[in-house]
């Protein structure tokens, strides 16, 4: 092989675009040569993040199943059809040795043309319950890297490794320092503090949640580091003038400190924030979305659950018990430590090296 060239495809989520990233850095750190493409949906967030981090993408006009219109369904075949179409001309336009396909709307096209191209393809499934693309592309693919142990139920065993979920560099190289963290936020590092995240977007049920509890939670000594998501803050910043303890932020521009500071952590379950909360090792409750293909961040959180590295909570009994449990957990030091051991051991951080480990075997036996 005289020259890598990888095309990685996926996107429509940060869940399904930063592992991608994480993984095309890895590819560039070992292989400095290497050319890289991605592709994914036109007008998501990818055409946006990947050319951020400094790669080159191009988009197909796809996208997903919509559930409850049945009128935007109608335009799926043509979309489909001329995605499958761009994909080729890609392909032969960029001749790689390789596709990677992380998940999201652009990967099934994509990886589906490269098989019929003969060019060899490697699936990375995050989620602990694989969706349906990477089901279909599965028997095609060479290798199948997983997030999670015991994926043989749904690919075939041969083709599996198990990597891990690739998570930003800077939670992986964290300092620790909570005290740091804690001021940088203008928070007490001496008193105790929760940080409550929906993601980038919001989770509606977090926010009703704190918004519930307000006052339990301004009776309390505990400190609640809360974002909101971009949808949501305008609704919700007023409090924080009432509550002296809620910290409210639209987005947490330093993730890194907001898990160092944290004493207990409340998020989704989305695979990549199962994967940063593995190796940040704090004590953590999930709280499913149940807006999400097949339930899929239930099949995660309860992953972490069957081995007691984390707490559940339903998003139908977050809004009256979320903020409860929380304060309960605070007070349980054992049951602290029992999650926080347990979750660390299930932590790879080393997941975009071995991935791309994988990838490198694919693409030189071609």
């Amino acid at each position: 092989m005289s020259e890598l060239r990888v095309i990685i495809s996926g996107g429509g989520t940060g869940g399904h675009i930063f592992p991608a990233i994480a993984i095309a850095n890895a590819i560039k750190e070992k292989v400095p040569t290497a050319k890289i493409l991605f592709v994914g949906a036109q007008g998501r967030m990818e055409m946006e993040k990947v050319p951020q981090a400094g790669y080159e993408i191009k988009g197909l006009n796809i996208a997903g199943f919509q559930r409850g219109s049945l009128i935007k369904n109608l335009t799926l075949p043509f979309k489909l059809i001329s995605s499958l179409y761009n994909a080729y001309k890609i392909i032969s336009g960029f001749k790689p040795n390789v596709a990677v396909g992380v998940g999201g709307y652009a990967s099934g096209p994509l990886l589906r043309v490269a098989g019929w191209m003969g060019i060899p393809t490697v699936i990375q499934e995050q989620n602990s319950f694989a969706g349906v693309t990477n089901k279909l592309l599965a028997k095609n693919a060479k290798v199948i890297c997983t997030g999670y142990e015991g994926m043989e139920k749904v690919f075939p065993k041969e083709k599996i490794v198990v990597t891990g979920n690739p998570v930003r560099q800077e939670i992986v190289n964290r300092t620790g320092n909570r005290t740091q963290a804690a001021l940088y936020f203008g928070l007490n590092p001496e008193r105790k503090i929760v940080f409550i995240t929906g993601g980038s977007l919001g989770a509606k049920t977090l926010n009703q949640a704190v918004e519930f509890a307000i006052e339990r939670i301004k009776e309390s000594e505990v400190q609640v580091l809360w974002q909101t998501g971009k949808f949501y803050f305008n609704d919700y910043k007023h409090l924080a003038e009432k509550v002296p303890n809620l910290k409210v932020l639209q987005f947490v521009d330093r993730m890194d400190y907001a898990y160092d500071c944290a004493d207990v952590i409340v998020a989704r379950a989305g695979a990549l924030s199962i994967s940063e909360l593995q190796i940040v090792g704090k004590p953590v409750i999930l709280v499913p979305s149940p807006n999400v293909a097949e339930d899929h961040q239930t099949h995660n959180a309860m992953a972490l659950v069957n081995r007691e590295a984390a707490i559940m909570i339903k998003d139908s009994e977050a809004k009256v018990n979320l903020i409860g449990a929380a304060f309960d957990l605070l007070a349980d030091k054992a049951k602290q430590e029992m999650l926080s051991k347990n979750i660390r051991a299930m932590a790879i951080p080393d997941a975009a090296e071995r991935i791309v480990r994988e990838i490198l075997k694919v693409a030189e036996r071609g």
